[in-house]
Order: C-alpha cells, then sequence, then structure tokens
C-alpha cells in the first residue's frame, strides 16, 4: 500500500465543502502547518519570551515593538494563532490517521495469494527454478523455512492445466505500516498535550467562567476573586515568591495586558534558601529548602527544591525558577556631592520608597537592589594621573566609565555590596545610582564608586572618590565641603602664596594670590565662565565629554571644576601662551588645594597631612573627583553603611496533564520514525507448478525500499528455496 498525499473526498457533499475537507485532511496541509509552527518555534526561542514591553521598545524601537506586540511574538506559545495552528494540525492529522488506517489495516491483513503468475515476472526481484519435490510438499517445505526465519506464511492450491498448483505467499516488516500510525499518532497526542499545557484552559475561563485579568497593583490578599483562579484549575503555570521565613500559597499567571492569581491547594514556607557563585560571581547553584503544607489535611512535608530536581504535591510540580531580594533591609548615610548639606542617615527596605526634601525640591528615595557579592575585574592599569597635566576627556570617559572596563587579562575579585536606589524629582524623571559599599583599589588609589545612569540601557558610569588614611569617604567630604566656603578659599589661598613667595616680595605674594584666587574660585564653580564651542582643547586641559548634553548638543555652561579652568584659558589666554599658563594655573591649583585639605582637617581637630607619597596619591584622585561633581546630577550620594539580607526563592509551579501525554507521544514518535526508516516490508510470492515428478518455481520479491540490503536477502532466500 501507498499512503496518499490526498485527503478524504466527499463525493455527495458540496464542491466547496468537499475541497476544505480534502484541504484539511490531506498530507501537504499537515506538513505545512508543521513548517508553521517551527517557524513560530524558532522566533520563541530566538526573541525573549513573557519581557517587560520596555525591553522590548529598547530592543527593537517603539514601531517594531508594537508591530511584533501586535503579533504576539512575545508570548508565541500562548498566541491565539498558535494554538489555533495546533487545532488544526490535530484535525488534519486526525483525519490523516482516519483516512489511512483502515486501509493499513486490511493491507496487514492481506497476503495478496491472489496475484497472477505474469504479475510475478514484472517485479525486480525474480527467479526461476526446477524443483524435484511435488508443488505441495515443496510448498510446505519453504512455508516452514520462512515462518522459521519470522515470516507470515499464507499457502494456496489453484487447478492448472498441468495439474494442482501451489501460490506461497508470505510478508514480513509490517511493523513498517505501524510506524506509519504510531508516528501520526504522535505528533496529535503531542499537539492535544500542548494545547492542555498551553494558556487554553487559561483563558477558556476568563471568556466562559467569569475570570477577569487583574491590572492594578497592591497586595495579592487584596485582590478580588473575579481574578482569581481556584485549585481544580486542571492546567497553569505560573510564578511563585517566597521570602525566607514566610509561606505563600497564590502563584501569578502572566496574562497579556496583567496577571490571573491562582490558588494552590497547599502553601510553600522557604525555610532556607541557598546560592552558591563560580568565581566570576556567576551563580553556580541555587536551592531551597521548602515545607509544603498541605491546607486540606494539614500535612506538612519537607523538601529540597534545586534546579532540574523539582518537588511535586497533589499533582503540581515545584520547580526552582530563580531567586530574588526578599526586601532585604538597608541602612544609608548621605554624603554631600555638590552642596554644603549636612550629612544624615536613612534607613529603608529593598522595594520601597521614602520621600526626602531638599528646600523647596521633593525627591522620592527608591531602594531597588541590595547584592552582597560583586566580583569584578581587576588588572594592571598602571599609575595615577599627574595632577600637573589632567586630561579631562580621558578622565571622564575612564573615570565614569565602566569600573571593570580593561584592555587587559581579567584579573578577578569579590569586592564586597553594593546598593542600587534611584532618586526621582516630583515630574517623575528618574535617575538611577550604583555605589560599592567597600573601596578598592584602582590605579594605586583606594577609591569609592559611584554609579549612575540616566536610562535603564545605559552602562553605570562611576565617579571615583579617593578613600583617605581611615579608608572612608570622610576627607573627601570635608574637603568638597570646604571648596564651597568662601573663608576657607582665601584663607588656603593666603597660606599658599605665604609659603611660596620670599618674604619681603610683597609685589609677587599680591600677585600670586589674585591668580590662586582666580583659579580656586574657577575650580570651585564661584566664578562662572561660559565655554565657547571649540573649548575642547586646552593644553593638556581638554574638554570634557561629559559637557555635552546626551544628544550631542553643545557644551553646557562650565560650573566648575578642571573644565571651567580650561574655559577660562580658552577664552582669555592666546593661543601661544596657554600650554604654559596651564602649567602654572594647574600647579597653583594644586597647592591651594592642597592647603583647603589641611584647613578641612584642622577645623575637624585632627592633625595636619604629611606631605607624602600616599597624600600626593589622595590629592591626585581628589583633583579629578572634585572636577566630576560638578557633572553628578544629585546633591547627595548614599553611601551603604548596613544592611539585613533577606532573600527570596521565585519557584515555577505547575499542573501540566499534557505532560504524560507529550511523554507518551515523544515515545511513540520515537517508535514510528525508528519503524519508517529501520523495518522493510518485504513480500514474497512462489508459484509451483507441477512438472514432470517435480515442479517448477517462478519466485518474486517486493520490498518498500530499494536497497543493498534488499538484494542480499533475495539471494539468499533464492538459494534457500529454489536449490533443490
Amino acid at each position: 500500500m501507498t499512503v496518499s498525499t490526498q485527503g478524504l473526498e466527499l463525493r455527495s457533499a458540496p464542491r466547496r465543502l468537499s475541497d476544505w475537507v480534502e484541504l484539511l485532511s490531506s498530507m501537504r496541509f499537515a506538513v505545512s502547518l508543521l513548517t508553521v509552527i517551527c517557524i513560530a518555534s524558532v522566533i520563541g526561542t530566538v526573541v525573549k519570551q513573557n519581557e517587560p514591553y520596555n525591553n522590548y521598545v529598547n530592543q527593537f524601537g517603539p514601531f517594531w515593538a508594537d508591530v511584533f506586540a501586535a503579533a504576539n511574538l512575545y508570548t508565541v506559545y500562548s498566541a491565539w494563532w498558535f494554538l489555533l495552528i495546533l487545532a488544526f494540525l490535530v484535525v488534519s492529522t486526525s483525519l490523516c490517521i482516519a483516512r489511512n488506517t483502515p486501509k493499513i489495516l486490511a493491507d496487514l491483513k492481506a497476503y495478496k495469494e491472489n496475484i497472477r503468475e505474469q504479475s510475478l515476472k514484472a517485479f525486480p526481484h525474480k527467479a526461476q527454478g526446477e524443483l524435484a519435490e511435488a508443488p505441495e510438499a515443496a510448498a510446505n517445505r519453504m512455508g516452514q523455512a520462512l515462518l522459521g526465519s519470522g515470516w507470515k506464511v499464507k499457502l494456496q492450491s489453484r487447478e492448472t492445466p498441468q495439474g494442482t498448483g501451489w501460490m506461497l505467499a508470505a510478508k514480513a516488516g509490517a511493523a513498517n505500516k505501524w510506524g506509519y500510525i504510531a508516528a501520526h499518532s504522535a505528533i496529535v497526542m503531542v499537539c492535544i498535550g500542548g494545547l492542555l499545557d498551553g494558556d487554553l484552559m487559561v483563558r477558556a475561563q476568563t471568556w466562559f467562567n467569569g475570570k477577569q485579568i487583574y491590572q492594578g497593583g497592591g497586595l495579592i490578599a487584596d485582590v478580588p476573586e473575579q481574578y482569581r483562579l481556584s485549585t481544580a484549575n486542571p492546567t497553569f503555570r505560573g510564578n511563585l515568591l517566597v521570602t525566607e521565613g514566610t509561606a505563600s500559597s497564590t502563584a501569578i499567571l502572566t496574562q497579556p495586558g496583567g496577571v490571573l492569581l491562582q490558588e494552590l491547594p497547599f502553601s510553600v514556607e522557604l525555610k532556607k534558601f541557598i546560592v552558591e557563585y563560580y568565581e566570576t560571581g556567576m551563580p553556580r547553584l541555587f536551592a531551597s529548602e521548602i515545607v509544603i503544607h498541605d491546607r486540606e489535611t494539614g500535612e506538612q512535608k519537607n523538601a529540597r527544591v534545586e534546579v532540574n530536581h523539582p518537588a511535586f504535591h497533589r499533582g503540581v510540580a515545584i520547580y526552582q525558577s530563580s531567586f530574588d531580594d526578599g526586601g532585604s533591609r538597608v541602612k544609608l548615610k548621605a554624603v554631600p556631592i555638590n552642596g554644603p548639606d549636612k550629612p544624615f542617615e536613612v534607613e529603608g527596605t529593598i522595594g520601597g520608597s521614602t520621600e526626602l526634601s531638599n528646600g523647596d525640591q521633593k525627591l522620592s528615595l527608591e531602594f531597588t537592589s541590595l547584592r552582597v557579592i560583586n566580583v569584578e575585574n581587576f588588572a594592571a592599569t598602571g599609575s595615577g594621573a599627574d595632577v600637573r597635566k589632567v586630561d579631562l576627556r580621558e578622565s571622564i570617559e575612564s573615570r565614569l566609565g565602566a569600573a571593570h572596563k580593561t584592555v587587559t587579562e581579567k584579573t578577578l575579585r569579590n569586592v564586597g555590596p553594593s546598593v542600587t536606589y534611584k532618586l526621582r524629582d516630583a515630574a517623575g524623571q528618574a535617575v538611577e545610582y550604583h555605589n560599592y559599599m567597600l573601596p578598592m583599589e584602582l590605579d594605586g588609589q583606594r577609591v569609592y564608586l559611584l554609579g549612575l545612569r540616566e536610562t535603564p540601557q545605559d552602562s553605570f558610569r562611576y565617579l571615583r572618590v579617593p578613600a583617605d588614611e581611615n579608608d572612608s569617604l570622610d576627607g573627601f567630604v570635608r574637603l568638597r565641603a570646604a571648596l564651597s566656603d568662601p573663608a576657607l578659599r582665601a584663607e588656603a589661598v593666603r597660606r599658599y602664596a605665604a609659603q611660596s613667595v620670599e618674604p619681603g616680595r610683597a609685589d609677587l605674594e599680591q600677585a600670586l594670590v589674585a591668580s590662586a584666587s582666580r583659579a580656586l574660585a574657577l575650580f570651585s564653580g564661584a566664578e562662572r565662565v561660559t565655554p565657547v564651542a571649540d573649548a575642547v582643547a586646552a593644553n593638556g586641559l581638554n574638554g570634557a565629554s561629559a559637557m555635552k548634553g546626551a544628544d550631542g548638543s553643545a557644551p553646557r555652561e562650565a560650573s566648575g571644576g578642571l573644565q571651567a579652568v580650561a574655559a577660562f584659558l580658552q577664552a582669555n589666554v592666546p593661543e601661544a601662551e596657554r600650554e604654559r599658563a596651564s602649567d602654572v594655573l594647574v600647579r597653583i591649583l594644586n597647592g591651594t588645594l592642597f592647603e583647603l585639605l589641611q584647613l578641612s582637617r584642622e577645623k575637624a581637630g585632627l592633625a595636619p597631612l604629611a606631605r607624602d607619597e600616599p597624600a600626593q596619591r589622595f590629592m591626585t584622585q581628589a583633583v579629578i573627583s572634585l572636577s566630576d561633581t560638578f557633572f553628578y546630577p544629585a546633591p547627595m550620594a548614599f553611601e551603604l553603611t548596613d544592611f539585613t539580607h533577606v532573600q527570596a526563592s521565585v519557584f515555577q509551579v505547575a499542573r501540566a496533564p499534557g505532560k504524560t501525554v507529550v511523554y507518551l507521544g515523544c515515545l511513540l514518535l520515537i517508535i514510528g520514525v525508528f519503524a519508517m526508516l529501520y523495518v522493510r516490508e518485504r513480500r514474497l510470492w512462489v508459484w509451483l507448478t507441477p512438472s514432470g515428478q517435480g515442479a517448477q518455481a517462478s519466485m518474486a520479491l517486493s520490498t518498500n525500499r530499494k536497497t543493498l540490503d534488499a538484494d542480499r536477502e533475495f539471494d539468499q532466500l533464492k538459494t534457500q528455496l529454489l536449490s533443490r
């Protein structure tokens, strides 16, 4: 039997209906549907599924993000068109099976012993021979031999002019036909399993059972009943977040436009969450030790859930999906960066927020995340920059770049905890900050990294703030506050001039005081300079890239720092004299800033700082950091001083009745494909007619595939059956 690619033909039905049924039940239609499903599966693999919509906007842009969303490409496996294709494939393949199975079963029963002698001569494999035995004896002998080799045999006697002839009909390899049925049945079972485990059942409850998709916020306990699915829901797949020391019994099912809440027949209590890391900082293992509380019987069952090692209860599988912060408590200290504000402390919970006031400006501090382990790359980056000739472009791009950026071989090190938070203004605009709790050594200097980014798709840019001799930010904070104090600036200039000019040279001292006052006023932002458009390079004082807007617009007003000094030189010093003037001005600036540092320590009751190498390294980084603070968008940075880490485990809970159906379908598919590819159906006929005292034999072999094995088998059968 040859399987046809045509479909069912309804002879008595209208032509249009007959054509539709023929198309739906044809093999070509089923193959086309399989092709579309394969393409959709590729899309579902390439495009990350069920991500926040903003992620797709950032990846594809607003236009294509909307186009792909309209086509449900972000939820391919639960899209209406994907489920519809599966349903059509089930119907089409079922009709194919229904059309061909009766023919296959009839063919399996038939031996085709009524074939004519002349027809045997048309087969590719044919042979003739003379036998000394009578036809009946020869037929019985051949039949016994074939039965012993696994063939099924049927004998038929026929009357001929020469006497009674015997037809031997044998067949083997019937599993090939069963392979067709098994493979097609497997496709139906896999598709049915996919429909059962998809969103079809959940959506049916929103269509016919009065359930609605929840689009609001708030506590899970406050969500009304119409947004909840009962424990009798036959199939679902959702996420369950459980914080250490707490229990939860309500899973969240993500739906287009919102969520549905799934009540579980049990609650999951998280006793302990365990996570281990690779040296790169990536999680190597995470597992949850849980207690399952049955809501009906009160039974308690301890279990451990790991990746690829789920727990099961009442037909619901509990998988370890990921982990999250469970509401860690953090204590932050506000460190003044761009103003004379006094330090203060604030406490909060990750995921929460608190309101801050800066005069008329209202800010919301949102505690985003806490990471207790941060592995960064530390490689040899050379010595620190020479403050006497500061390259502002390099300092901004390198020091406000990624903290782990390097062009040398990676050296990985855990640098300790970090906190991420957002400062949101009254208009709703937010800047995200990422600050490390502990200082780290970069370019030979211990520094604190204070990161920021304006949009989520940007990388964090880091401000490096030097740590003082006590490994704290206090020294830099005191220096920044002193820079904003006119009286301390004036005293620092006076001391620097008195130390730098020989006694009796009042004219030189007066000129140095004027130059130092101007330099310090420019650097502190007390004297404002608007840079010209081409203020890009000023004899070693290069225009900072941060002076430009995000869209590459013209430089904004230089409010202070080395960029203000560079703009002043660009506007007031002839080009031929700028290099010499910049070197002199930077030396003066270094000296006055060091005296300002000593004054800040004196005011705090601390001993003067020795003029040694550590002090020089501190001042080198401090000058760059002070300059960079004028681009810092917040008046203060929040330093992580203490925390209580609370972890949460994210489980995927699933009731999947279709899983068993899919597994059985996969098994049938393997069996069916193996049977169709590796089992050859063969049919053998031997026609025996009387010839004298013996018999004349005509033999033919039919096989569904022409192979070398078929040739060898025919030769063996010819030798075995006709050699007498």
